[in-house]
């Protein structure tokens, strides 16, 4: 099926559209218009007059096709890729407000998801972003440099991962020369931008009420600037406001990170690897964060388990925090990892003094830590770009093949199944 189109690829519009309802079209034409594109190439009929259309025509450079009349969204984009043209921009839009779909879309090679109803200005930002990477410099750019993504978990409260999340952040942004995002996800309780002497603001909590509002432009906004590569998206949610999300934001906010900074580092309370255990799928390398007690080797041992079964593909590393220098310990370094069955990768020394001095000037401790205090976060920022120079090492042919589209990724997929059909 794919000669003919390439025979055709001279004639490829550079944008159509099927949609299923008039308000949508009526909000397509100007935008089109803007980017001269012609009007008429707004046609109703959702995704099924799309395949049928495509099946007989070249399909455009970006395609934007509703999928509200569609029963089984995933299913049926199927049937858009066995008539879509590799590198094709496609941007989906429906009403099914659902964090699987969502995941399922992007990873198909969706472009973009936008939630109806949705705004001008939303349509507007989807389209500059699907120009820019058909313009092919920031693909270059992300191939040489890929997003790491870090989850950084305590497993008990109390036992400093924030301290360590914020420390890592930092150290991304400053010493590795990486733009970088801090995510805190304690949305009443979290203490991502306190450390850094900076007021949270409403973007976190704006994003979990709204997520249909989360584009780039919202985290452009949203986010609060912490030196030149460090931003961070934290908050202080009032006590009497329960915030009640199906973590679609959680999910929209990770895309919107990928595409705007090169590292992004989550501080994840545990709670929510319960509550929302895609939150680590995308995540390189997940820092687990424990003291060497009785209850946090307890824990420890779960959290890894979850992770083993809910994560497999995250590089697990393991810090021992607050290790007292006395040898004081409720359990020695040895009998931790004879429970936990792996080794401690970091020990990260108790100096309550630098903690001290570092909560007074507002600087992460990684800023102000000298000698032996230093070197435990030096080494944990080198452990997590070494995976992330695997993995781009490891990607760096696919990546150079081009960007990925939808028929690019699903036909990938598809190839197995119909060769054990032949």
């Amino acid at each position: 099926m794919n000669a003919p189109f390439h025979a055709r690829a001279g004639l490829r519009d550079p944008f159509t559209a099927f949609v299923c309802d008039d308000a949508t079209a009526d909000m397509l034409r100007p935008v089109a218009v803007e980017h001269g594109w012609s009007p008429e190439k707004v046609n109703k009929g959702g995704l099924r007059n799309a395949v049928q259309s495509l099946s007989v025509s070249a399909s455009p450079t970006i395609l934007f096709v509703d999928l509200s009349e569609s029963a089984d969204p995933l299913n049926d984009i199927n049937a858009l890729a066995e008539v879509c043209e590799p590198g094709t921009v496609v941007i989906a839009a429906g009403q099914v407000n659902d964090v699987r779909l969502y995941r399922d879309l992007v990873a198909s090679g969706i472009h973009d998801y936008l939630l109806k109803p949705f705004t001008v200005d939303q349509l507007r930002d989807t389209f500059a972003h699907a120009q820019s990477i058909l313009s092919g410099p920031r693909g270059e750019a992300q191939a040489e440099k890929p997003h790491v993504m870090t989850a950084v978990i305590g497993v008990r409260g109390g036992v400093g991962a924030s301290t360590i999340a914020t420390s890592l952040a930092w150290l991304m942004g400053e010493k590795a020369h990486r733009s970088t995002s801090l995510l805190d996800l304690d949305v009443h309780f979290g203490t991502g931008a306190l450390a850094l002497d900076l007021e949270p603001g409403r973007g976190l909590t704006d994003a979990i009420e709204n997520p249909s509002r989360i584009d780039g432009l919202f985290i452009e906004r949203a986010m609060i600037r912490a030196n030149e590569r460090l931003s961070v998206l934290s908050a202080e949610a009032p006590l009497h406001q329960p915030l009640i999300t199906d973590g679609t934001a959680f999910f929209q906010l990770q895309e919107e990170m990928k595409n705007a900074f090169e590292s992004t580092v989550l501080d994840l309370p545990r709670q929510m690897l319960i509550q929302y255990p895609h939150m680590v799928h995308d995540a390189h390398v997940a820092v687990i964060v424990s003291e060497l007690t009785l209850a946090a080797t307890r824990d420890t041992i779960r959290v890894l388990a979850w992770l083993k079964s809910n994560a497999p593909q995250t590089k697990v590393i393991v810090a021992a925090n607050r290790v007292p220098s006395g040898g004081a310990l409720e359990i020695s370094k040895k009998d931790f990892e004879q429970s936990i069955e792996r080794g401690v990768d970091i020990v990260f020394p108790d100096d309550r003094k630098v903690a001290a001095q570092a909560a007074k000037l507002g600087k992460p401790i990684a800023e102000i830590a000298t000698g032996k205090m230093a070197a435990p976060f030096t080494q944990l920022s080198n452990m997590v770009l070494s995976h992330a120079s695997e993995e781009g090492a490891s990607e760096a042919k696919p990546a150079a093949a081009g960007n990925k589209s939808l028929v690019d990724n699903l036909k990938s997929m598809l190839a197995k199944p119909k060769d054990k059909a032949a």
